[in-house]
């Protein structure tokens, strides 16, 4: 008997359970929005000015 035919076929494994909250198109990180360089420097600097003080 061949048991890798037997049975109902398995499909959806390869998707998530749930949404993430910042997936890509929602309202937190829309699509086509980027940050340039200098806004991630000036916002990885602000975060280490507020983690130091």
């Amino acid at each position: 008997m061949d048991y890798k035919k037997s049975g109902a076929p398995k499909v959806g494994k390869n998707k998530p359970r749930h949404n993430e909250h910042n997936a890509k198109g929602s309202a937190k990180s829309p699509f086509g929005k980027r940050e340039t360089k200098a806004e991630l420097v000036a916002r990885l600097k602000a975060a280490a000015e507020k983690k130091t003080s």
